[in-house]
Order: C-alpha cells, then sequence, then structure tokens
C-alpha cells in the first residue's frame, strides 16, 4: 500500500484556539489588527480550504481502495488556530495477484483517484504514472492470455498436448 500526497485540500479552520502567541509579543486579539497578520490568516484560510478540497476529491474518487482517511500537516496562524497546509488519503495501489482484468480496473481507479483535484501535486502524478504502468502490465498480461486461448482452441488434439507447443505459440 503507497498513500496519495496532496497538498490544499482542508476544511475551516478548527473553531477553539490554540493558545499560542504571536512572535511579536502581542496577544493573538492584537496581532489581528495588524495589516501583515490579517493577510497571512486570509493566506492560511485559502490554503486551509484548498487542502481539505484537494483530499476530499481523492477520498470521493479513491472509493474502496482507500486504506485511511485525510490527514493534515497544520500551521498555527497569528490567531492561533491551526490551518490544513498539507495532506495525504492513503490509497491501496497493489495489484490483484492472478486477476489481470481486475488489476486493470484498481490501475484506473487508482489512476482517476490520484487525478481527481483540481491540481494534482507532483505526489498525485507520480501514483498516477504509476497506475499507468500497472495498467500496461495488466493489458499485456490480459493479451497474453487472450492468445494462448486461441491458440488452444486452434490446436488440434495432438499439438494441444505436445510438449512446448504453447510456448512456441506465444513466443
Amino acid at each position: 500500500m503507497t498513500g496519495i500526497a496532496s497538498v490544499g485540500n482542508l476544511a475551516p479552520p478548527a473553531s477553539g484556539r490554540t493558545g499560542a502567541v504571536p512572535a511579536s509579543g502581542q496577544g493573538p486579539d492584537e496581532a489581528l489588527a495588524d495589516p501583515a497578520a490579517q493577510a497571512e490568516l486570509a493566506r492560511l484560510a485559502a490554503r486551509d480550504r484548498e487542502v481539505r478540497a484537494h483530499e476530499q476529491a481523492h477520498l470521493a474518487a479513491g472509493g474502496p481502495l482507500v486504506t485511511r482517511g485525510p490527514s493534515y500537516t497544520y500551521r498555527t496562524g497569528p490567531d492561533g488556530r491551526r490551518y490544513a497546509v498539507g495532506g495525504e488519503v492513503g490509497i491501496d495501489t497493489s495489484p490483484v495477484r492472478g486477476d489481470p482484468q481486475a488489476t486493470l480496473d484498481k490501475a484506473q481507479r487508482i489512476r482517476a483517484a490520484a487525478l481527481a483535484p483540481a491540481r494534482p501535486s507532483a505526489q498525485d502524478q507520480a501514483v498516477a504514472a504509476e497506475a499507468a504502468r500497472m495498467e500496461t502490465a495488466a493489458r499485456a498480461e490480459l493479451a497474453r492470455q487472450q492468445r494462448a486461448v486461441a491458440y488452444q482452441a486452434e490446436a488440434g488434439p495432438s499439438e494441444r498436448y505436445r510438449p512446448g507447443a504453447l510456448l512456441q505459440a506465444v513466443a
């Protein structure tokens, strides 16, 4: 299992204060009067909303492949509240052993989950690329199986059981 790391998908800030005091030595209320602090709060709040929406998109698209819900990285703002600045959702990216069609379906779902946010992160794109490689391998295995079945159907009874006949046909 591996996770899909994402950025910018957090819910609104927590309602309670953490009691953090800004570096200026001012209390949280005095810091909010500072235009720089107000700009920082606006930036943090926007980032929080972006991060939460991003992770929610992964969660919705991942469906049954989600191994754990969103987890967030937080930063405390000048008002003492925690704002999400990064996050990730756990997604099962393992192939389905012995079933290339199920692996193909799963790889497509993984790719859709990785690319679900409006702005996929570099990690999201890497997960999508790995899912595309898994899709390609599953398609190749399906084609190999279909060739083997077609060969068996066309081969006469004596060829069907001749040692090495299947290997020659597939190669």
